[in-house]
């Protein structure tokens, strides 16, 4: 049986191998988790806690280099790059791939899967247009709970603990024990003292097979003349082997949670993705809403100045007397009327600003730098000469490719899978067989209290005697088995079998109900853009032609053939077309945006690069034009004075 000495040397240095490999989570996340430090390095790494970072507070530098003269110059590529850098819903949503990695970190270990999902938030939104908002938010949904910890339950076959665990072992006796009989021992009081030693490692793999290797020692002396050897030391090296043949055999059935885990991985992923196309299209809907509010004011600042110039042109006519004192009022009151509508545009473009400051702050409106700037926007809703639009048949594919939904769907359905072949293997009976080996060895000295003579010199000897009979197997012993268990109706097992089964087929079917779905967002997304266009232009038409009546009258009031009741009622006309065309364009911005959503166009038509924004920085350098616009605030007109 020496053949076998050579094997069982290479497994125990296999096994202890493997009971010191540490694995190391590492991403490319702008949240680092450090490797544990020591002072005895690679042996007490496993026993210590990572270093987890504090949060980050601190906005990028890209915000206040956007800054001059008390305005946030800002296009919508800025705008992007700041969400990306800034936004806390986006910043919230980077721990989620890193809390996937320590799931896997923790199922590789053959623990429980833990549900740390980050839900998605849905991003900032809009002023009303009606005046005051007491509801406009500047940030995503409520994340309370983020992060939780609660274990799932686990059914199927159990998974055993997957790292290797070490034990060590010592006992220390000193024992008396009154004899009734003294022909065995020789004495009324036999006293026995004792040193026990044992080390033992262990490890278990996903295929269903457990392997033991325990080295045991103790070291006895005694006070009794019927000991041939006393004291002495006795050892053995005992290696146990057993493996599941049905019930919990195979990687695909003990390593499921593993699968799982790590197809959460990919769908936290794909999580982040959601979030930033989600924060990035809630904060162009606001930038584009923040141009229509500057637009809005510069209209109803012209619509103060025509009421204003109509007020003081009837007021030199009622001097002259060739006007009633009556049309001055009127005038007047118009010029109250176009106040009030300027100041409710106003306060729509300051409540906008501190919305998007704070969605593209860390700190929110706390900043030093957001406190008292406004933002300028640097860039205009372009409307293109002619909207080319592909088929719904063309664009469907399209969208069911690049839908971050359907891929999770995708993945979710194969983490079932992967379950359901786990728990299926739970149906079959437990066979396991099982092998043990054990080198025995035993050494001590001649007993002196008895005449002296060495009766066993095979066994004289000292500790290496022990050693050298354990490793030579002069003293081996054999055993091998196996043991089958049979459940006679085996409820439990069928009835997770069934339900989880069950639960895959609402899975598949909820990946029907989301491929449904993409094609109602894409059809619906089509239309609101088409329907956004055509509004856009006929708002545009109807402007133009309530400019040409009030400037038509306009002239034939100068020619005394119209009345002020009439300008006055052109020029509330002319405002509501103007800011009605505003409107217009927002809505188209706010279906394009989406358009390009529905479609899973957002990261590639805004140029975003995933791994930036999963590093918080964005390559691309922002730069200010030579010549930057005023602020829209730094001239608008106060209230008329008595």
């Amino acid at each position: 049986m020496r053949r076998f000495k050579t094997p069982l040397s290479w497994l125990c240095s296999l096994l202890l191998l493997v009971a010191t490999q540490s694995s190391l989570v590492s991403g490319q996340s702008a949240v680092r988790i450090e490797p544990a430090k020591g002072g005895l390095g690679w042996l007490t790494h496993p026993y210590q806690q990572r270093y987890v970072p504090p949060i980050n507070l601190t906005n990028s530098s890209r915000l206040e280099s956007l800054v001059r003269a008390g305005n946030l110059y800002l296009s919508a590529q800025d705008v992007i790059a700041l969400a990306l850098e800034n936004n806390l819903d986006i910043e919230i949503q980077r721990y989620g791939p890193l809390l996937a990695k320590e799931v896997t970190r923790r199922t590789e270990g053959g623990q429980l899967l833990r549900q740390v999902s980050v839900p998605i938030a849905p991003g900032p939104s809009s002023v009303s247009l009606t005046g005051v908002s007491l509801n406009a938010s500047g940030g995503g949904a409520s994340t309370v709970g983020v992060g939780s910890s609660s274990v799932l339950t686990q059914v199927g076959p159990s998974i055993p603990n997957l790292d290797p665990q070490v034990s060590l072992f010592a006992n220390f006796s000193h024992t008396t024990s009154v004899q009734t009989n003294t022909f065995v021992t020789g004495t009324t009081a036999l006293i026995q003292s004792s040193r026990t030693y044992q080390a033992q490692i262990s490890k278990a793999n996903q295929w269903g097979t457990s392997a033991q290797l325990t080295f045991s020692s103790s070291h006895l002396k005694f006070n009794s003349r019927a000991f041939n050897l006393n004291p002495f030391s006795q050892g053995n090296l005992d290696l146990q082997i057993s493996q599941n043949l049905l019930n919990g055999f195979g990687s695909s059935v003990l390593g499921r949670n593993i699968i799982v885990a790590k197809n959460q991985e990919k769908i936290s992923d794909l999580d982040f993705k959601q979030q930033v196309i989600t924060t990035v299209s809630a904060v162009l809907n606001l930038y584009w809403d923040l141009v229509s509010f500057n637009e809005e004011v510069k209209a109803r600042k012209d619509e103060l100045a025509t009421a204003q110039q109509l007020y003081e042109d009837n007021k030199k006519q009622v001097q002259i007397g060739t006007l009633a004192p009556i049309e001055v009022t009127r005038a007047e009151s118009q010029v109250y009327a176009s106040q009030q509508d300027l100041l409710v545009a106003q306060t729509n473009l300051l409540q906008q600003e501190t919305v998007l400051k704070n969605a593209l702050s860390r700190n929110g409106v706390a900043s030093p730098t957001l406190a008292l700037v406004h933002i300028v926007p640097l860039d205009k809703v372009t409307i293109p000469e002619k909207e080319e639009i592909p088929p719904i048949e063309q664009l469907v594919p399209e969208a069911l490719s690049k839908r971050v939904e359907i891929a999770e769907n995708d993945i979710n359905i194969a983490s079932s899978k992967a379950q359901l072949r786990g728990i299926k293997n739970g149906l079959k009976p437990t066979l396991q067989v099982f092998a043990e080996l054990t080198n025995n060895g035993l050494s001590g000295s001649p007993n002196y209290l008895g005449d002296g003579t060495v009766t066993l010199p095979y066994l004289t000897g000292g500790y290496g005697n022990v050693l050298g009979q354990i490793f030579r197997r002069n003293y081996p012993s054999y055993s091998a088995g196996l043991s089958l268990n049979i459940p006679l109706r085996n409820r439990a097992a069928q009835s997770d079998y069934v339900t989880t089964a069950l639960q895959l087929r609402q899975s598949e079917l909820g990946l029907q109900k989301a491929v449904n779905q993409v094609r109602v967002d894409v059809q619906n997304a089509v239309v609101g853009l088409r329907q956004a266009r055509v509004r856009y232009d006929s708002s545009v038409k109807a402007r133009i032609l309530q400019r040409q009546t009030l400037e038509a009258d306009q002239k034939k009031y100068t020619l005394g053939a119209s009345t002020v009741f009439q300008v006055v009622t052109d020029q509330q006309a002319l405002a509501a077309a103007q800011s009605a065309e505003q409107q217009a364009l927002a809505n188209y911005s706010h279906a394009r945006v989406a358009f390009d959503q529905n479609m899973g166009r957002t990261l590639e038509v805004n140029n975003i690069s995933i791994s930036e924004a999963l590093a918080g920085k964005v390559s691309r350098q922002s730069v200010l034009p030579a010549n930057l616009p005023a602020s829209p605030e730094s001239d608008l007109p106060q209230p008329r004075q008595q």
